[in-house]
């Protein structure tokens, strides 16, 4: 019987110190390394242009909340194509209204998505604008090379309203899938010019010379936001749509060249 209880205790022991193993013995929670509780993560499938500025924003966010933020950037039509064919999303943010229908369409977004933000275009070209482009006209010159977004992105059916506006048929050299990479091709020297957002432009900075034409006043692209319902932390992802929306937010985006809703 002596033997037995001995043998009793020492289990209990050895249960004990694997137990308190699992529980963390340094004061910290399951869940973070400073006590502070971890808040989990969300994923933002969010248009190209939202790449630096939300960026910025989503720091600031999980600074403020616990809460991670991780972002898969890509032309709006592109990231529809991905969470249609199951890819996992919490908040979708969209270049345009027409993105964000085929969401809501087929009922993958939870309630009413928000417009938080607005954009236009604009041309840039390399700095000092060499080849001399003034308007959309100077786009067709034969001395041009031009890079512009395929027609199914946001920023390339709001190039193919401009031009009509216009009256002018622009010949590209290359048609992107995010208005990222026809400003890559501009800065890396690939293309003379490119039609891009204004945000993208002022981003750029010293990198490229922005050139205005009148056109882009009357074609406005319209950002909307919101939660999917296939969303596994709603309540953070309803949150970082609030957090795009507020005071925060909205001072971040206009800073960067958005417009308001």
């Amino acid at each position: 019987m002596k033997s037995t209880l001995i043998a009793t205790g020492a289990l209990t022991a050895v249960a004990t110190l694997i137990l308190s193993g699992c529980t963390g013995g340094s004061g910290n929670d399951a869940s973070g390394n400073d006590g502070e509780p971890d808040r989990g993560s969300i994923t933002v499938f969010a248009a190209a242009s939202l790449n630096q500025v939300f960026a910025d924003l989503g720091e600031s966010f999980e600074e403020e909340t616990g809460t991670s933020v991780d972002f898969s950037f890509g032309g709006s039509s592109d990231l529809v194509a991905q969470m249609q064919a199951g890819a996992p999303a919490d908040v979708f943010a969209s270049a345009n209204e027409k993105n964000m229908v085929k969401m809501t369409d087929e009922d993958l977004m939870e309630g009413q998505p928000q417009m938080f933000a607005t954009n236009t275009l604009t041309i840039v070209t390399a700095p000092g604008n060499p080849t001399g482009v003034e308007d959309l006209h100077s786009l067709s010159a034969d001395d041009v090379s031009l890079v512009i977004c395929a027609p199914e992105v946001p920023c390339g059916a709001a190039t193919q309203e401009v031009a009509e506006l216009a009256g002018v048929e622009l010949t590209p050299v290359s048609e992107e899938n995010a208005v990222t990479d026809v400003l890559g091709k501009v800065t890396s020297g690939q293309a003379d010019a490119g039609l891009v957002y204004v945000t993208d432009a002022t981003g750029a900075g010293d990198d490229v010379t922005g050139v205005d034409f009148p056109e882009a006043a009357e074609v406005i692209n319209n950002y909307p936001i919101g939660v999917l319902k296939s969303s596994k932390n709603s309540e953070a992802a309803g949150q970082w749509v609030d957090y795009v929306l507020s005071d925060t937010g909205q001072k971040a985006l206009a800073d960067a060249g958005f417009g308001t809703p």
